[in-house]
C-alpha cells in the first residue's frame, strides 16, 4: 500500500461529514417512504440522535463502522500511524455512545444503533428492527 502524505490524509479527514452522510440519507429516505415522520439531529436529546421518532420515543443513530468502533477488538490493529491518538479517539466514542444510550433509556426512550455496513448491505432488515420497536 502506498504511503499517503499528511496533506492527503488531512484533506480526506476534512471531507468527513458529521451530518448528511450517505448512510443517513439512505435510512432517512427509507423511513420517509415507510411513513415514519422524524426529526433529524434532535438537539433536545443527549447525543443528538440522527433520527428521532417522537411519537414512539425512539432515537436512531447511524454509526460509522470506523468512527464508532465496529468490531473494535479486532479492528483496532488496523491503524498504522498515530495509533495512540486513534485508539483513544475511537474508545472515547464507544464510551460516549454507551453513556448516551443509558441517558436516553433512563429518560424513557428506546435507542437503536445501526451500523454503516448494515445500512449499506441490508436496509430492509434495518427498517424491520425499527418497526419492531414501534409495536
Amino acid at each position: 500500500m502506498k504511503k499517503r502524505s499528511k496533506d492527503h490524509i488531512r484533506r480526506n479527514m476534512l471531507a468527513v461529514k458529521s451530518k448528511g452522510s450517505k448512510i443517513e440519507k439512505l435510512l432517512g429516505k427509507e423511513l420517509w417512504a415507510n411513513n415514519f415522520r422524524y426529526r433529524k439531529h434532535y438537539v433536545n436529546l443527549p447525543g443528538k440522535p440522527d433520527f428521532v421518532l417522537i411519537k414512539y420515543k425512539i432515537a436512531i443513530f447511524c454509526d460509522s463502522d470506523f468512527w464508532h468502533g465496529y468490531n473494535w477488538n479486532e479492528r483496532k490493529y488496523d491503524h498504522k500511524s498515530n495509533i495512540d491518538f486513534w485508539h483513544k479517539k475511537i474508545e472515547q466514542n464507544i464510551e460516549r455512545d454507551k453513556r448516551v444510550n443509558l441517558e436516553l433509556k433512563n429518560m424513557g426512550w428506546k435507542v437503536i444503533r445501526i451500523w454503516e455496513h448494515e445500512i449499506k448491505s441490508n436496509l430492509e432488515r434495518c427498517l424491520q428492527r425499527i418497526k419492531i420497536l414501534v409495536k
